[in-house]
């Protein structure tokens, strides 16, 4: 049997009545419950909520030392939901299933005020907003996110705005992603001699910038120093480009908005996007919900997309990791390209 972990519930198994939750009891071998419970306020849960966490707990703890493992079905779990919300109106506790780890695990959240009377719900007490936070990835597994895609047969390398204006330290809106830099080299090292598929982008506007908008320009002003021809929106030298590898001007942080980039995809075949370059929170975060929507698998090379701020940088990868796209090392992508086909000639 896998580890166990339960949180803020009271050890009182054996006073513990019978319910209806004890017909599902057996079925939960081999599976990992995941409880969410939201407590009101903060650090302080009622006496139903607690009663009803350890009792289903108690019930899969049964059912891990048994010998039945029949399918637990959704039918199943919405009359555990209904016992649950009928025991403990008003606690906002949710029962979800994670089929592939052989885990009973409890995840507590605590619900507390934000500016304009809204609310934000942490895990564990830890307001990290990153892949590094274990109880956020399951928290969010359990709400139905952060599936694993995979990846195609033929992936595409879209490379996100490595130009002056975001790689230059200097610039107003520039940043060292001399790192980030380094792992798209190596990527588009593995690319090439195998005939993949690579696009660049650039974001560059005419100098009487009426192209432009004034909405746009309102809200980020430093688009008025993106203009056609100046350093700002030049490729980095060391990408190298090749005269076959488009370098697409687009005008938003998207890489599909206004542009021909799906047509291009499309053409090529491409049913997989590697998407790296900057800035993670704006172009990669774009260019990656585009790609999903648009049905292409979305792969994200961690340590080959940056941006200028630190926590935007996690909490962006979090988010498309749980919404868009697979993250993963440099490493496991550039595993997958060498074992892709050289290109004839």
């Amino acid at each position: 049997m896998g580890d166990v972990e339960v949180r803020d519930v009271d050890d009182t198994w054996s006073e513990l009545p019978t319910n209806d939750l004890m017909t599902a009891a057996h079925m939960f071998r081999g599976r990992r419950l995941v409880l969410v419970k939201t407590l009101r306020p903060p650090h302080q849960a009622t006496a139903c909520a607690s009663w009803a966490v350890a009792v289903v707990t108690w019930r899969a703890l049964q059912a891990l030392r048994g010998d039945a493992g029949a399918e637990l079905t959704d039918r199943w779990i919405r009359r555990a939901n209904s016992c649950v919300e009928n025991r403990c109106a008003g606690s906002d506790l949710r029962l979800s299933l994670l089929t592939d780890v052989s885990r009973v695990r409890i995840i507590v959240t605590h619900r507390r005020t934000f500016r304009g009377g809204a609310a934000v719900s942490v895990t564990g007490g830890s307001f990290e907003h990153s892949l590094d936070n274990a109880e956020l990835r399951a928290f969010y597994e359990a709400a139905g996110f952060r599936g694993r895609v995979g990846w195609g047969e033929r992936p595409a390398v879209l490379v996100i705005d490595m130009a002056g204006a975001w790689t230059n330290p200097s610039e107003q809106i520039g940043a060292d992603l001399s790192g980030v830099e380094a792992r798209i080299v190596e990527i588009l090292a593995e690319a090439r001699p195998r005939g993949l598929p690579i696009i660049f982008t650039t974001m560059a506007w005419d100098p009487s910038l009426s192209e432009v908008g004034e909405v746009v320009r309102r809200k980020t002003p430093h688009c008025e120093k993106l203009l056609v021809g100046s350093d700002q929106v030049k490729l980095r030298d060391s990408l190298q480009r090749r005269p076959n590898e488009p370098l697409v001007v687009k005008p938003r942080a998207s890489a599909f908005f206004g542009t021909n980039v799906l047509g291009m995809l499309v053409s090529a075949k491409a049913d997989t996007t590697i998407v790296v370059g900057c800035s993670t929170s704006g172009c990669i975060r774009a260019t990656a919900e585009s790609a999903f929507n648009y049905g292409f698998h979305v792969i994200v090379p961690e340590e080959a997309v940056g941006d200028r701020s630190a926590s935007a940088h996690k909490a962006n990868l979090f988010d498309i990791d749980a919404r868009y796209g697979d993250v993963m090392p440099v490493s496991d992508v550039l595993a997958h390209l060498r074992t892709l086909p050289l290109a004839h000639g």
